[in-house]
């Protein structure tokens, strides 16, 4: 008996030695598969597309910089001269004289000291192995929109457009193969281009090109431009192809608390988001309480002011494509997190619906969708215009007293209001008017 068991025990020991010779040299042969690089205006992402998983360390060299990698056990080199769109903090990437056996050292020549982030990545959806390299600037200035003013010093509403995913996320995917990185860029630089050509409006880009951006981010960059209102553009998917119909969602209460805790854990922020009150409640006693306070009175005008438009966008909506959502959603959706900045994000359609998808594609439709949404974002404003806006100076209620030389028709136009709706506001029978006679202004 024990002499069988011995048996056992040897033929176990060899497929065990034999099983992990077998992984050390699959492991030993590790090798690139392909190489994709997503650069940004702030930072560049490298991928190295990997056989196994990888074994790696890396420092950097100064005069000139350099980022240097070692990869281990991998025998196999990669065509670097293939590589192209490096963007502006990379100057090439190339090989360079291993230290160890087995393996390959490959160095990034930068434009500048950048800082480095790499990680592994295990095998997910149609990727395999992967090993990121993130790059950023951690000198780079932060990025400001100068908001645009009129003769008279009212500045214009900016609004951060946000194509949802990009670069290496590249969102849901249609049946044809659809990506809908692909169509939020689409939409959303078709929806810029008509706000900027707005009188009152200003439009940035949160995503200028194909690149990911971490969607906690993408609220601290549209401050970072000085927006008043933040609109992320998607395109849904469900697991099967038959949900149809465009939605609007706003962030749920749940979530929204959830993140005032954790603005009130970051309190080197406090002055960027309070305006300044940050610097006043600094190191009293009662400044966590303090904070409190101020960060839900902006929350409650930022949640109250994004349904608001939401409801708009709805509207407006319906009219040019098919909703799934009749009225605006709620949701734990990071994008949306900023308590000082209305934030809203549109599905515009079910990606993974054939016909949606084919829609989602055609230029005429995104052009029906982004004028859709800015008609929503004129109402909204016109409604409830910011102070020291154009759209408020246009369209907000006030008083006018009238002047030597002005009539009903000048008094119209310089508030871009019908004079039949002047006369109605001030309940007036005539056109006459006298010197020092106050009108109210009605909004257009």
């Amino acid at each position: 008996m024990n002499w069988v068991k011995l048996v056992i025990n040897k033929k176990w020991i060899f497929a065990a030695l034999f099983s992990v010779l077998i992984s050390f040299q699959s492991w030993a042969n590790n090798k690139i598969n392909g190489i994709r690089i997503w650069p940004s205006p702030e930072s560049t992402r490298v991928v190295f597309d990997l056989k196994d998983k990888p074994e790696y360390s890396y420092f950097f060299l100064e005069n000139p910089h350099r980022l240097v990698i070692d990869l281990r056990q991998f025998n196999h080199k990669y065509d670097l001269s293939k590589l192209s769109g490096l963007g502006d903090l990379i100057k090439r990437i190339r090989y360079s004289s291993p230290e160890y056996k087995n393996s390959l050292r490959i160095v990034l020549d930068l434009n500048k000291p950048l800082q480095a982030g790499l990680f592994a990545l295990a095998p997910v959806g149609n990727y395999g192995n992967r090993l990121v390299i993130d790059l950023t600037d951690s000198n780079a200035a932060a990025i400001t929109t100068k908001k645009q003013t009129d003769t008279s010093g009212n500045r214009d509403i900016i609004i951060a457009i946000d194509a949802g995913h990009g670069g290496e996320d590249p969102g849901s995917i249609g049946p044809s193969g659809l990506y809908e990185k692909i169509v939020t860029h689409q939409i959303s630089d078709k929806l810029v281009n008509l706000i900027n050509k707005e009188k009152g409006l200003s439009a940035v880009s949160i995503r200028s090109g194909d690149y990911y951006i971490d969607v906690n981010k993408r609220s601290v960059i549209a401050r970072q431009k000085k927006a008043d209102l933040l609109i992320s553009i998607h395109a849904d998917a469900f697991t099967n192809s038959q949900p149809r119909g465009g939605s609007v969602w706003v962030l749920s209460l749940r979530r929204a608390n959830t993140e005032i805790g954790r603005w009130l854990e970051q309190k080197e922020q406090h002055s960027e988001l309070l305006g300044g009150a940050g610097d006043i409640i600094k190191d009293t006693q009662n400044e966590k309480y303090l904070a409190q306070a101020l960060l839900d009175m902006s929350m409650d005008h930022s949640m109250s002011s994004s349904y608001l438009l939401s409801q708009e966008v709805v509207k407006q909506m319906s009219a040019v494509t098919r909703m799934h959502k009749s009225r605006p959603q709620a949701a734990s959706l990071g994008v949306l997190k900023s308590p000082d900045i209305p934030s809203i994000l549109i599905e515009t359609g079910f990606i993974s619906n054939p016909t949606e998808e084919r829609l989602l594609s055609q230029r005429e439709h995104q052009n029906k969708l982004a004028n859709a949404i800015l008609r929503a974002i004129k109402d909204f404003y016109r409604q409830h215009p910011p102070e020291g806006t154009l759209y408020a100076n246009l369209y907000r209620n006030k008083d006018h007293v009238v002047s030597r030389g002005e009539s009903l028709s000048v008094i119209a136009k310089r508030y871009s209001v019908s004079i039949t709706s002047l006369k109605q506001a001030n309940s007036l029978k005539s056109d006459v008017l006298h010197i020092g006679q106050t009108l109210k202004i009605p909004q257009s």
